[in-house]
């Protein structure tokens, strides 16, 4: 839908548009990784050293952003509770946070890193060749293969587990539901399920 305002063309994508230009490119590809593609980014991660190994980890089960990540201190995390705090870094006022709950040997893992004021004395360079080097290895290419691909994974892969959807956008720092309802509409398991019903 386009409207003209003061000679100059203003033009809204329907819901549904923006909703391929999300999970898909423009080619039709996914952008995101899938359950089998995480598994294996996750099992080739645990060849790095452990700084490394454990950044991966905190992209994996947090859906978090590689800026986010980079920012965890040991103050980020809750042994108690099973939580890392994670400052949403996109939002236009500072200091809101999210809490995320992780597996508690990734706490662990993380409490074993270094008393530095961060987790990760590494650059956002070096982390996404990190990330690169993994999908790699672990035979994942395309336009998913990237760190916005494992954030779109996790959405993804909460979507179809049917987690709730305000847990999905807390845990992904969304400002919107509009944009955590993106996920819902990744073709998965289950609706291939339904589908065969008629195959």
């Amino acid at each position: 839908m386009c409207i003209m305002k003061q000679n100059v063309e203003f033009c809204f994508m329907e819901y549904e548009q923006l909703e391929s230009i999300i999970l898909r490119d423009y080619n039709g590809q996914r952008k995101y990784l899938n359950h089998p593609e995480r598994k294996r980014f996750l099992a080739n991660s645990a060849k790095l050293s452990p700084d490394k190994r454990a950044f991966c980890r905190v992209l994996h089960y947090t859906g978090c952003r590689i800026s986010e990540a980079l920012a965890l201190t040991p103050d980020s995390i809750d042994l108690s509770e099973g939580v890392i705090l994670i400052e949403t870094l996109k939002r236009r006022r500072k200091a809101v946070y999210r809490v995320v709950p992780v597996p508690k040997p990734l706490l662990l893992e993380l409490a074993k890193l270094s008393s530095e004021p961060r987790f990760f004395d590494f650059s956002r360079t070096t982390a996404w060749r990190v990330v690169k080097d993994v999908m790699e290895q672990s035979g994942i290419q395309g336009t998913h293969a990237t760190t916005k691909g494992l954030r779109h994974g996790f959405g993804v892969a909460h979507a179809t587990q049917k987690t709730p959807l305000n847990l999905i956008q807390r845990w992904l720092g969304h400002a919107s539901s509009d944009t955590t309802k993106i996920y819902l509409n990744a073709v998965g398991k289950e609706e291939r399920d339904f589908a065969k019903r008629l195959w």
